[in-house]
């Protein structure tokens, strides 16, 4: 099976664009102005309004961090809201974590230096200070302060994600997904609310449409990596 993994950050476009007939994929350049253009299409299935209702939906949990009671009632929520769209089959990956456990190297080696970044790049420009909030009392909002007290504990963890096999090419598939927590004491409507929100929009898209190609809509529940998180983003 040939897979393509596709970001959250760019799954409200590419991924929905694997979601057209293939005969509109395949319109040529001179006929882009014609109604089945796949650019106008893909376009007009574009909803702000969905996307803001489901990132003030996760807000509601807080920072979601992984490890507590507010991530595992955000995964119930996700899941709701991807049988809403109309995936039926959605399923949950199970595993335990611990933080004493040796991290798993992947990807190409970060350059040496100060100046390393991830995946082996340059960071380039003025560089400011970069961590993650772990004073509450920075978190000006008591209610949101309150919501996040709960400390991550190590034990099982757990992902949820749907399937959609494709009509043409059920060998080949789209996996769209990001993850859904944050970290430092705020909503995490940034991150990663706002990558959770087009993934999700991805399987409103293929569940009420037949796809040419299979697709996986993918939620994790742990944060892979630092993210700064401000105290409180309201829409």
């Amino acid at each position: 099976m040939r897979f393509h993994i596709i970001p959250a950050c760019l799954a409200g476009a590419l991924a929905t664009a694997a979601s057209l007939p293939a005969a509109l994929a395949q319109v040529p350049r001179a006929q882009s102005a014609s109604p089945t253009d796949p650019i106008a299409i893909l376009v007009g299935r574009l909803d702000l309004e969905r996307y803001k209702a489901t990132i003030k939906g996760l807000t509601r949990f807080g920072d979601r961090r992984q490890g507590t009671d507010r991530n595992r009632a955000a995964i119930d929520w996700i899941e709701a809201q991807l049988k809403s769209y109309g995936c039926s089959n959605t399923e949950r990956l199970h595993y335990s974590y611990s933080p004493d456990e040796k991290p798993q190297p992947s990807g190409p080696p970060k350059a040496p230096g100060a100046s390393a970044a991830s995946g082996g790049g340059r960071l380039r420009g003025n560089l400011g200070p970069t961590g993650v909030n772990t004073d509450p009392m920075r978190q000006p909002d008591e209610k949101l302060r309150a919501l996040n007290m709960q400390p991550s504990t190590p034990g099982p963890r757990e992902e949820v994600y749907c399937t959609k096999v494709g009509t043409t090419h059920p060998e080949e598939m789209y996996i769209v997904g990001g993850h859904m927590d944050g970290h430092g004491w705020g909503e995490a409507a940034n991150d990663d609310g706002s990558g959770t929100s087009p993934a999700g929009a991805v399987s409103a898209d293929t569940s009420a449409s037949s796809p040419s190609t299979s697709s996986v809509t993918l939620e994790v529940s742990v944060n892979v990596k630092v993210v700064v998180v401000a105290p409180a983003v309201k829409l």
